[in-house]
């Protein structure tokens, strides 16, 4: 009896396995349930250059209308306001990562009980989770140490705008923090208060119906929130603990620390240190707080005629013992900015050191 099987770099088990790779990504991308090609997504996901030729996707903001209108006796002719529309773009280019192993034509392979190639594939699709990870929160953080672009989606950082960010007690700048500026509640307080004021206004998410922010910590600012025994500090999130309603019906709420004043807490390890221009401020987190469209994400085709967002491809050298396995995509990734200011994103810096 003859069976069917595809061997390495068939050309149909290769798209299978950049399928497979694309799945298995998504599976550890903490981020996942907040990019979408909705606008009401944190990260707003392009289709443009999926389609068609082109290696930038260029999109516009209508600022809000700020006329006062006319009332009797008022000419209205000729006295309209017209339009304020602003744009931001987001590159793209290729990037992609190799592993090597030995094949399955060789001894290696036979000393043991797992199979290379998996193995491989795993690894790679962990190694685009967290790169993914890491570029976004150095976009919405406003990372400027971080300037090679491999680790911030392929797209430079841009300092928070100067209304678009919170520091923690008195500080002027990130390197002042001292140990008392520690991340709290009211520092959230602040952040939304900031969101919902002014001509530009952070837009929050509807999530069944209801406006929520995201707020993403790091580890050592969650466990400061956590140890604070002040009053109305740590023990309000537990007063709003999530409803099974809310938990069941948005993925943003899976994983979720809780909810406080309309903004679903969430924690990374990927929050990076605060800084000053180039140089990181040492024992300092930004946190940041999120709404719609707070960064923008566009992938170019990476198989003609297929869905897939990555490019799998193998190849076997020194006489087959040797494969290589290379995942590739064409992608890029910013925080998205109109009129010289950050549109979704309010940084909240603080000092924030391990607890032992």
């Amino acid at each position: 009896m003859s069976y069917t099987s595809f061997g390495v770099n068939d050309a149909l088990a290769v798209k299978l396995w950049a399928k497979n790779l694309t799945a298995a990504m998504r599976e550890y991308l903490e981020i996942a349930p907040l990019m979408g090609e909705d606008p009401n997504s944190v990260i707003h996901v392009k289709s443009e250059t999926k389609k068609g030729t082109g290696d930038k996707v260029t999109f516009g903001l209508r600022a809000r209308l700020t006329g006062a209108g006319k009332t009797e006796g008022e000419t209205a002719e000729g006295n309209g306001e017209s339009l304020s529309i602003y744009s931001d773009s987001v590159t793209i280019n290729e990037l992609l990562h190799v592993v090597g192993t030995r094949s399955e034509n060789t001894i290696d392979q036979q000393r043991v009980p797992f199979n290379l190639r998996d193995e491989c594939k795993e690894a790679l699709a962990m190694w685009w989770a967290d790169r993914l990870s890491v570029s976004f929160f150095n976009q919405v953080c406003g990372n400027t140490v971080q300037t090679d672009t491999k680790y911030t989606g392929l797209n430079a950082t841009v300092a928070p705008s100067s209304a678009r960010i919170i520091r923690a007690g008195t500080a002027a700048a990130d390197n002042n923090l001292t140990s008392a500026d520690i991340m709290t509640l009211d520092l959230i307080d602040q952040a939304v208060e900031m969101a919902k004021v002014g001509d530009n206004m952070v837009v929050p998410l509807n999530i069944g119906g209801a406006k929520k922010y995201v707020c993403y910590m790091h580890p050592f600012q969650v466990t400061a929130l956590r140890t604070n025994s002040s009053s109305g500090q740590w023990l309000d999130i537990q007063k709003a603990a999530l409803s099974a309603d809310n938990s069941t019906k948005n993925p943003i709420y899976s994983g979720a620390l809780g909810e406080y004043n309309g903004v679903i807490l969430r924690s990374s390890q990927d929050i990076p240190l605060g800084c000053v221009t180039t140089t990181a401020a040492s024992n300092t987190r930004r946190a940041v707080l999120l709404g719609a469209q707070a960064a923008a994400m566009a992938y170019g085709s990476a198989d003609k005629g297929t869905p897939n967002k990555y490019r799998w491809n193998e190849e076997l050298l020194d006489h087959k013992r040797k494969l290589e396995i290379a995942a590739a995509a064409i992608l890029g990734l910013k925080k998205t900015r109109f009129n010289s200011a950050d549109f979704g994103t309010v940084v909240i810096s603080t000092y924030a050191a391990a607890s032992s």
